[in-house]
C-alpha cells in the first residue's frame, strides 16, 4: 500500500483522483482549504508552510506519492491568487516534499497543469521569468496592465510557468530517484468549469468550444492518467506532460509537439 498527498482533493480532480487512489487500496493524505485530512490555505507563504509541515508529521517523512490538483481558474479574484496558488503554492509543495517522496517506494509526483499551459511559449509569458525570480510586485504590475485579459493571463502563465517549472527539475528529481510529470487537462466538468461558465467574460467561450471528441472530460478521467503516472506502468515516464483534453492541442497545434 503506498502513500500519497494530494493537493485539491476536496473538489473536482483531486477528489476524483483520491476516490480512485483509496479504492485501488492506497492511503491518501488529502490537503484543501476544508473539508479534508489538512487543511491549508496555499495562496498563503504560511499556509504553504503549514500545508507541508503537516504532511510531513502524519507520513512521519516518507511519502511515495505527490499529486498537486489544488488550482484555481481564470475567473477567481484577486488575480494574484491565481499567481499565489498555482505556481507558488503548487512549487512550494514539489519542493517541501521532494525528501520525504525520496524516502518513499518507487517514489512519483504528477502535478496538474493544463492545455491551456500551451497556449504561449515560455518565451513569450509576460510573467514567466518574474515567477521563476518570485517578483510578486512584477506580476502584479503586469496583470494590472492586461485590463480584463488579467485572469486569462494569470491562468495560462501560471500553467505555463508550473510545466517549465516541472521540467527544470526532471534531471535532479531523476537523480534523486523520484518520477516527476504533468498532466495537461482540457475542459472538465469541475466546480472550477462551472465558475468560467457562469463567468460574463469567459462564459461564452467556454460553451462555444468543444474538444474534437465532442465533449468535456470527467474527473474520473483525468484521476485514471493520473494513477497510471503514480504507477509501476508508468515507470519510465519522466520529465514529460501528458495532455489530456480530448484533442484540443492537436487541433491547435498540430505540426507542434
Amino acid at each position: 500500500m503506498s502513500l500519497i498527498a494530494i493537493t485539491g482533493a476536496k473538489s473536482g480532480i483531486g477528489a476524483a483522483t483520491a476516490a480512485m487512489l483509496r479504492a485501488g487500496g492506497h492511503a491518501v493524505i488529502g490537503i484543501d482549504i476544508g473539508g479534508t485530512d489538512i487543511t491549508a490555505d496555499l495562496s498563503q507563504a504560511d499556509g504553504r508552510v503549514q500545508a507541508v509541515a503537516a504532511v510531513l508529521d502524519r507520513c512521519a517523512g516518507k511519502l511515495d506519492g505527490l499529486v498537486l490538483c489544488a488550482g484555481l481558474g481564470p475567473t477567481a479574484k484577486p488575480h494574484m491568487s491565481i499567481v499565489a496558488v498555482n505556481y507558488f503554492g503548487a512549487v512550494a509543495m514539489l519542493d517541501g516534499l521532494r525528501g520525504a517522496l525520496e524516502r518513499g517506494s518507487a517514489p512519483a509526483a504528477v502535478v496538474v497543469s493544463s492545455v491551456s499551459s500551451v497556449q504561449m511559449t515560455w518565451e513569450a509569458n509576460p510573467i514567466g521569468r518574474a515567477l521563476e525570480a518570485g517578483d510578486e510586485a512584477r506580476i502584479a504590475e503586469v496583470l494590472a496592465a492586461a485590463g480584463e485579459r488579467a485572469g486569462q493571463m494569470a491562468y495560462a502563465g501560471t500553467k505555463n510557468a508550473l510545466t517549465v517549472a516541472v521540467r527544470r527539475r526532471a534531471v535532479e528529481w531523476g537523480k534523486a530517484g523520484v518520477r516527476l510529470n504533468t498532466v495537461a487537462p482540457g475542459a472538465v466538468e469541475t466546480p472550477l468549469l462551472q465558475a468560467g461558465l457562469a463567468d460574463p467574460v469567459y462564459g461564452k467561450a467556454i460553451r462555444d468550444f468543444v474538444a474534437p471528441i465532442g465533449r468535456r472530460a470527467r474527473p474520473d478521467e483525468i484521476a485514471s492518467v493520473i494513477a497510471f503516472l503514480l504507477g509501476q506502468g508508468a515507470s519510465y515516464v519522466h520529465g514529460t506532460q501528458v495532455y489530456v483534453d480530448g484533442g484540443v492541442d492537436a487541433l491547435a497545434r498540430p505540426a507542434i509537439f
